[in-house]
């Protein structure tokens, strides 16, 4: 299983054809608002074998609550025992820098995929979730 955290359509229609080309049995479930992840990923966290972090989000047409941000998610996360690996995928490099020290300092496994370039996520994004998921297939990380 796959946690995504990410609120661009055509991202996420990337992201699910990218995940379904590395191995179409792994199911993603996916979260448009950090609030809503925090409060739902319990329940699918000890089943992930990879989590993918956005930081920045934009409200959903007609919702003018705040989605929050993948730093809320990481900070939730890493107050967890580590589960799984993590990417985080944002344009926004200081705050994917914040997350990245949240990560280090809980001692998560996590890589930092920038989106670079037309085909990052078929790309850049696809090797790194390959080389994850690969990784953990082994025994779990505590």
């Amino acid at each position: 299983m796959l946690l995504m955290l990410e609120d661009n359509p055509e991202r996420i229609e990337r992201f699910t054809a990218t995940l379904k080309a590395i191995d179409p049995t792994i199911r993603l479930v996916l979260w448009r608002n950090a609030w809503s992840m925090i409060g739902e990923m319990a329940t699918f966290l000890p089943q992930a074998r990879l989590i993918s972090l956005d930081h920045d989000l934009e409200p959903i047409d007609g919702d003018k609550r705040d989605p929050g941000d993948g730093l809320e998610v990481t900070k939730f996360l890493v107050a967890q025992p580590v589960k799984c690996p993590v990417i985080i995928h944002s344009s926004n490099t200081e705050r994917s820098t914040w997350m990245a020290g949240e990560f280090e300092l809980a001692r998560w496994k996590y890589k930092s995929v920038a989106p670079i370039g037309d085909d990052w996520i078929e790309q850049d994004w696809r090797r790194v979730a390959q080389r994850f998921l690969k990784q953990s297939r082994s025994p779990r990380l505590s």
